[in-house]
């Protein structure tokens, strides 16, 4: 576990990335602090997000209930290593959520197909030029990464049915829905709806730059 002082720092660096509007900072103060989970990224950002608030997501971040416990651990795991005592916390590190990385070759351009035809927004756009980004829509979240060469060997993507992600839906009503609102959007399909063996429906979207999404929901 890192020294107190590098945990201050570390609490100090989320305070500045929140004030600067830093959009990734969002998605830890979502995951770690029950009182921001069902808010937007813009929500977060605008909110009142104090030091101690920072302090505490650092705490909760290393599974300690907060600011005074986490010194409290710390403290104790410097005397451990001073009088060379081995030690566990007992804790279970616990994971949070996945996010896909898609690579393309226009930032700006992938963000308008994610948001015009997927009813997606832009949760934020890194760097001049663009070259990193993220959408959202409800609880998926989609990373861009601008990368101007090939990555992929010829058609091995279309040949080997290679997905770039894997986004779920609850219900057998809710997978026919988007499916249906794609199609009348004129959205490029890599496989239209059907019912798969293993009981679920799914179909697959592939963006301009030949990513293939596949959307999966239950069939009944």
């Amino acid at each position: 576990m890192p020294n107190l002082e590098n945990l201050k720092k570390q609490a100090k660096q989320y305070l500045r990335w929140h004030r600067e509007r830093y959009y990734p900072v969002a998605a830890r103060i979502r995951a770690g602090l029950p009182r921001f989970r069902h808010l937007s990224d813009e929500q977060i950002l605008d909110a009142n997000f104090k030091l101690a608030d920072a302090q505490e997501l650092v705490a909760r971040e290393r599974g300690f209930e907060g600011w005074q416990a986490l010194k409290t651990g710390a403290h104790a795991m410097t005397h451990e290593a001073m009088t060379n005592e081995a030690g566990q916390t007992g804790l279970r590190p616990f994971l949070n959520s996945t996010e896909a990385q898609l690579f393309v070759a226009d930032i700006k351009a992938s963000c308008a197909f994610y948001v015009d035809r997927l009813g997606f927004r832009v949760a934020f756009i890194y760097g001049d030029p663009p070259f990193y980004g993220q959408v959202t829509r409800d609880h998926a979240r989609l990373n861009l990464r601008l990368v101007c060469e090939p990555v992929f060997a010829g058609d091995i993507r279309e040949r080997e049915g290679l997905l770039s992600a894997t986004l779920t839906l609850g219900t057998a009503a809710e997978i026919k829905e988007l499916f249906l609102s794609y199609q009348a959007a004129a959205v490029p399909f890599g496989q239209t709806l059907k019912k798969e063996p293993w009981g679920a429906r799914t179909f697959i979207v592939v963006d301009p730059d030949g990513n293939h999404i596949l959307f999966a929901g239950p069939a009944d």
